[in-house]
């Protein structure tokens, strides 16, 4: 047994003196009020019994259960002492006596409406669209032949009615979209190759926000009702090219954070290609944003047929059984041409943007729209468009 001096508080003091008094013996005060006590009494004096029966007194007094103090404060108008209680029982916890129909009892639950069943009649879907021409003006000075108008309200309603138009026509588990370019209008108010100015309602800064914009709500409205979703999108075009490809790489960039398994293909290339099972789709804008004078025709002609021809053979793309497509856009016209090659069918896309004031002058008003494909099939597939109504 170890006696050692101690020093006590005033409270410690006087309960140390009770004691002595208590047992007989005889109080002396000391000058350094220090005190000679051995490790047995202080804790029992200060960290055992006694303390103890006054923590369960306090909790007598306060009509609280013993047990279930683990710490707390005695205070009278002498002193405030803080204590840790010894006889705490420490409670363990058992999932499996929660009463969760008491708990539950007062929260409303609303059910939530169910997905709709994946469909999986087909072996994929293919939505095109291009010439999105975000930040165009078609009316710039209000003297276009048919004016027309082009601003973020209306671009986000043609989004609304295409997205409809896939969900409504949807016949597989597996989406691919198709962006064939000059998604945005141009650059400072210019095309790539800065030769001419472009009417435009928005500035670059305004252009970014909006496309970013129309590429995500887009996946966020068909991410639900299919399990796969592959974007391939066209970064090299004569308005836009390298813009496109900021927009697309902040888009691919966000995506990627939130949806890893989403697949987003940004081509650089001005001829780019992809193969799904047996069909294969060679897709460009059309016109490229340095070198052609001219770009793919509406009609395959000689020299584009040679091209065409040219990169199927260096990219071994002819193979039995398989389905080649030649997709394009830039043209602003619908023109499907399955005959003027054997080798592969030629697909004009029309834009999804209304008809600019320089196209109204210089050829017709036009038609805007973008086109769903059902693939059953390597050659069994349906068309299904969707045209937009020109707005005044």
């Amino acid at each position: 047994m170890t006696n050692r001096k101690r020093y006590l508080s005033n409270e410690k003091l006087r309960i140390y003196k009770e004691y002595l008094e208590s047992i007989g013996k005889e109080f002396y005060t000391t000058t350094t009020s220090k005190y000679r006590i051995s490790d047995e009494l202080y804790n029992k004096l200060f960290l055992g019994d006694l303390k103890t029966e006054g923590i369960r007194k306090a909790a007598n007094i306060t009509e609280i259960d013993n047990k279930i103090i683990k710490h707390g404060w005695l205070k009278t108008k002498q002193a405030s002492v803080f204590f840790t209680n010894p006889e705490y029982e420490t409670i363990e916890f058992d999932v499996n006596c929660i009463d969760w129909d008491f708990i539950l009892s007062d929260i409303k639950i609303e059910s939530k409406e169910k997905e709709k069943e994946i469909i999986d009649n087909g072996i994929f879907d293919r939505f095109v669209y291009t010439d999105t021409h975000v930040g165009m003006n078609p009316n710039p000075d209000g003297y276009s032949l048919y004016g027309g108008r082009w601003d973020e309200t209306e671009l986000m309603d043609r989004l609304a009615q295409l997205v409809e138009h896939i969900i409504k026509n949807k016949n597989s588990k597996i989406l691919v979209i198709d962006d064939l370019g000059d998604f945005a209008d141009g650059y400072d108010g210019k095309t790539v190759r800065r030769e001419h100015d472009l009417p435009q309602n928005m500035d670059n800064q305004k252009m970014f926000d909006v496309g970013v914009k129309f590429k995500f709500q887009m996946f966020k409205m068909l991410e639900k009702h299919y399990e796969k979703i592959i974007f391939n999108n066209i970064c090299r075009s004569n308005h836009s090219a390298s813009f496109d490809y900021i927009i697309n790489s902040c888009f691919k960039n966000m995506i990627n954070l939130i949806s890893p398994e989403v697949e987003i293909n940004n081509y650089r290339k001005f001829i780019n290609y992809y193969q799904i099972q047996d069909n294969i789709f060679i897709i460009t804008h059309g016109k490229d944003d340095v070198a052609l004078k001219t770009g793919f025709k509406p009609h395959l002609q000689g020299e584009d047929l040679n091209k065409i021809n040219d990169f199927i053979d260096n990219n071994f793309l002819q193979k039995r059984d398989c389905r080649i497509e030649f997709s394009k856009g830039d043209s602003h016209q619908l023109l499907l041409d399955w005959s003027s090659s054997d080798r592969f069918d030629y697909f004009n896309y029309p834009s999804i943007a209304p008809a600019s004031s320089w196209v109204q002058t210089n050829f017709k008003k036009s038609i805007s729209g973008c086109i769903l494909f059902n693939y059953k099939s390597t050659f069994d597939y349906e068309i299904k468009p969707l045209f937009f109504k020109w707005k005044e």
